[in-house]
Formats: C-alpha cells, structure tokens, sequence
C-alpha cells in the first residue's frame, strides 16, 4: 500500500514568484497517472487493514497535511468528482491565533523574497546562542533530501525549522512578518480552512486527523509537551468537526528524527489508531501489526507529475527592502 503525501495544491501566484507548491494542473496529471498505473484502496478497505493488522491492500490512499485552504478549495471537489478520498491532517494552532503557523511564515517570506534575500535577512537577526540545536547530525543530513532547494533556502529552512531555539524563532519571525506581512490577520484568511470548511470535509467521506497544535519538531519538546501537543489537537478536532470518525495523526516535518519513541507511547495512549511518518516505502502488513505510528509515506514529488514546476530566478539578486 502506498500513502501520498501532499502540502500546497494551488495555481502560480505571481505576488508570490518563489512560493513552492505542486501546480493544480500537475496534480490533477498524477491522480491519472495513479489511477493507470495503480489501483485506488477505499476509505472502508483501508481503516478495514488497520483494524485488523493481518494484511495489507494494494494500491494508494492519499493524504494532505497542513489544513490549507486549497485543499477544500482544489483537492476536495476533484476527489468527489473522481470518487476518491483523502485524510487532511491539520495543525490546530491555526484557529486559535492571529498569526500563521511559523512554518507556513517562512514559506511565504520565502515565497515572496527568494532564498538569498531571506538568507540575507537572517544574518543580521540571528546570533549563534539562538541556534541551540544546530550541531544535532539528524538536522543536518535528515531533513530536505527530497527536495530541491537553492543553497540559500536550504539554509533559511534548516535554520528556522530545525537549529534556532523556538522561543528566538517566535521573535525573529515576528519581526520579520511586520516588516513584509503587516496585515498577517487577513493574510491568513486565505492561507487555511476553517473549521466549518473541516466539519463539512468530513460529511463528504474524508478523514479528518491531527497535525499537533503548534506544528514542532516533536523530538525538541519535552514529554509533557509533546503528550499537550496531541491531547489538545485531538480534543480541538473532535469539537470542530462533531467527532472524528478515527483518531490519527501524522508527524510535523516527519522523518525519524522528528519524534521518539515516548512520541508514539503517547499517541497510543491517546487512542491514536495510526499515524504517519515521512519515509518513502510502501505500508506493509508489518508495519501495522509492529508500528502503526510510524506508517511510511511517500512524497508526491516522487512519482511523475509532483514535482513543483521550475522557478526561473537569479538567486543572487537582491530586492529592495
């Protein structure tokens, strides 16, 4: 069994020249070539599998974190008309601030500014006693491998997502959302679906899942913050949508190096049926009799037609600030 993962679904949007998604059109290009090539696995056989642990179907199932707005928008409707569903994992912390998901901050700043601007930037705001885990190997060689980022956004990921220290992090993103985001309020109207748009998800058959609250590294946080960053996920979700059909959740960033095993003691402690990892294999039928929290999951950019289209750009070229 093969589980997709998928982040930003959307047409190019030239306010935003570097911004980093899979073109509508390319999506709707592998759904086909999925459908030629593989056959589809349906919501009842899957959750049929998980159950019982002893076998395992052939075919895809298809996921989408992160709780954008275009997958209602895009993804959803596509999936009714093609008879298709999908698990949507979202980062709850997004209904209950003002502000974007720092994650989802830098991809915008990136998006909009190309990746030596932003490297730029960093340099004058970020001190080496900010960069508390910068020397963790894992971070260094385990995040980004399938991707193909310039040097400059590499650095800027690396950094903000992985080495600075979180409570530093909240600051320099702050700041430098005032500065090219002034109006982050409405900015994130547009970005993330609201919890009526969830709730009505699931009346359409998709399986609604839990992306923590605040979208860390689970593997930074201490155990009473990990065990907060699920229970508070899980009990916001089973509100907003009425009650989850499942519990599952799937890891912020994901890898190995994103969470531990306490991690997956205190999914299974919260009735969490299964949750997903970023490991590109396909699900076997051990996998979920030995380590249901730990499913693989491929990136989309690995099979034809997921890959972001080429961004024609002068990494060297500075705007004005």
């Amino acid at each position: 069994m093969k589980a997709i993962m998928y982040h930003y679904i959307r047409y190019s949007d030239p306010e935003f020249p570097y911004f980093r998604h899979l073109h509508w059109e390319d999506f709707q290009k592998q759904l086909d070539y999925f459908s030629r090539s593989f056959q589809w696995i349906s919501k009842t056989e899957f959750l049929e599998a998980v159950h019982d642990a002893t076998s395992c179907p052939e075919g895809v199932i298809l996921t989408f974190d992160d709780g954008f707005m275009d997958h209602y928008a895009y993804v959803l409707p596509e999936l009714k008309q093609r008879g298709l569903w999908g698990i949507f994992y979202v980062p709850t912390g997004i209904y209950t601030t003002a502000r974007l998901m720092d994650v989802h901050r830098i991809h915008l700043l990136l998006g909009k500014w190309g990746g030596r601007y932003m490297y730029d930037a960093l340099q004058e705001m970020v001190t080496d006693e900010m960069l508390t885990d910068e020397h963790i190997e894992a971070f260094r060689s385990r995040t980004y491998r399938s991707q193909s980022n310039d040097d400059y956004t590499l650095h800027v990921k690396r950094t903000l997502n992985y080495y600075i220290d979180y409570a530093c992090r909240g600051d320099v993103l702050n700041t430098l959302m005032g500065c090219y985001f002034p109006e982050e309020d409405k900015l994130k109207q547009r970005v993330y679906m609201s919890t009526a748009h969830l709730r009505q998800m699931q009346e359409e058959g998709m399986l609604i899942g839990s992306h923590s609250v605040t979208h860390p590294v689970m593997s930074k946080l201490t155990l009473q913050e990990q065990k907060r960053e699920i229970d508070e996920s899980f009990s916001f979700l089973d509100e907003a949508t009425g009650g989850l059909a499942i519990r599952s959740f799937c890891y912020p960033y994901g890898g190995f190096h994103t969470f531990t095993a306490d991690t997956e003691a205190l999914l299974d402690q919260s009735g969490c049926l299964f949750s997903f990892n970023v490991e590109p294999r396909d699900i076997t039928a051990g996998d979920l009799q030995k380590r249901p929290q730990a499913l693989p999951r491929y990136d989309c950019n690995l099979f034809p037609h997921g890959n972001c289209r080429p961004i024609e750009q002068n990494s060297t070229q500075k705007r004005e600030k």
